[in-house]
């Protein structure tokens, strides 16, 4: 994950380097519309597996979440040129697997996630075409469509993921081609927590009682201002 962040701020300041001249300035009222590419990248870690019908929690064990790559739409607010409002809309897939000591038992299932983020943001340099910011807000996590993985689950077995509300950080620069055209890359950490309860007819439920997926997101894309 370090490289890439590195990469990302080393991209950041060649892109810095290669804009002078005048730019539009964002202005109180401005919308600030991107479509994004975004890499999800969860630091996946949770509570061991418990199995109360079959002797209790699996020591050493764990589950993990795989990484995603989807498209995401934002808007941006700006109620005055430094200050803003981010509203993020995106869905993505992920595989959740059993790992540590009960990897063996490979992929447990697939889930979607919708979840909706809301920041405040602060932009350092509004009159300039090379424009950073950081910003800070709250994630609503919804999952669904989860699906048990047809290797690991019985007739009558189901999963289900607790819904998550969470904090977000953020940070990133907007790149001014022309008075409407930009360009953007956005990294932001999500702390991402839920609980997952496997519904079994013949071995009794198994729990995770925490599970913590914090992803890293990574956005890169092109923007337009209304």
């Amino acid at each position: 994950m370090k490289p890439l962040i590195r990469q990302c701020c080393a991209l950041g300041l060649l892109m810095g380097l290669g804009v002078t001249g005048n730019a539009h300035a964002w202005e109180a009222g401005d919308w600030l519309v991107r479509l994004r590419g975004l890499h999800i990248n969860p630091t996946a870690d949770s509570d061991p597996i418990n199995a109360p019908a079959l002797g209790g929690p699996v020591a050493g064990s764990e589950v993990d979440v795989d990484t995603s790559t989807v498209p995401e739409l934002d808007i941006t607010y700006m109620w005055t040129k430094n200050f803003g409002t981010e509203l993020v809309l995106a869905v993505s897939e992920h595989t959740i697997s059993a790992a540590g000591s009960a990897s063996a038992l490979g992929d447990v299932a697939d889930v979607w996630l919708l979840p909706p983020s809301l920041t405040f943001q602060y932009h350092f340099l509004p009159d300039s075409k090379f424009s950073p910011y950081i910003g800070a807000g709250v994630n609503w996590t919804v999952f669904f469509s989860e699906d048990l993985d047809s290797n690991f689950a019985a007739p009558g077995d189901s999963i289900d993921l607790e819904n998550s509300f969470s904090y977000v950080f953020q940070a990133g620069f907007d790149v001014k081609l022309d008075n409407d055209w930009f360009i953007n890359l956005d990294v932001k950490y999500i702390d991402l927590n839920t609980e997952a309860t496997i519904r079994n007819s013949a071995n009794g439920d198994i729990f995770v009682d925490d599970v913590d997926i914090d992803p890293w997101t990574f956005g890169f894309g092109i923007g337009k201002r209304f």
